[in-house]
């Protein structure tokens, strides 16, 4: 697998990952349905905001990431990051790829810790996956997350340094 700096050129299929996960509503506060215009601000945001993609050796987009200060100014020195892996590849490995890749980016940019501000409870394998990768639950803020089949859950801010 190939994890580079996404283009233009790769958004078609960042779309393909994005699209099915944002319509699910079961992971991201996002609307189910944003439009590709407004997704595409968001995961192709400009600088300082970083965007990969993950490749299978076929050259398919299997994953994405992105990259960004969580807070601006002097809280500027606290990354946060989004992933998302396309569902036929989900438990290969995909995203502990980009996890590792954006931790290792963030160290080499500079940034002192990570923090996830809206990681869904009920997304247990990301929640374990970001657990292995040295991240901590600093605080679960009760029923903050509609989903759409087992009701309001909690969002979980996780943290690590770096």
């Amino acid at each position: 697998m190939l994890i580079r700096d996404a283009t233009n050129d790769d958004w078609p299929g960042i779309w393909s990952i994005f699209r099915p996960i944002a319509a699910a509503g079961e992971t991201y506060c996002l609307p189910t349905d944003i439009s590709e215009e407004a997704a595409r601000a968001i995961w192709l945001a400009p600088s300082p905001s970083r965007a990969v993609v993950a490749l299978d050796d076929d050259g398919a987009t299997v994953g994405t990431a992105r990259m960004y200060p969580n807070q601006m100014g002097p809280g500027a020195h606290v990354a946060s990051a989004s992933f998302m892996v396309a569902e036929d590849r989900s438990g290969a490995g995909v995203g502990r790829a980009l996890g590792d890749h954006v931790l290792a980016r963030a160290r080499s940019a500079g940034f002192h810790a990570m923090q996830f501000n809206a990681v869904v409870e009920t997304n247990r394998r990301a929640v374990e996956l970001w657990r292995s990768l040295g991240f901590e639950i600093l605080a679960t803020i009760p029923e903050a997350f509609a989903h759409p089949s087992a009701g309001y859950v909690g969002l979980h801010v996780m943290y690590r340094r770096l």
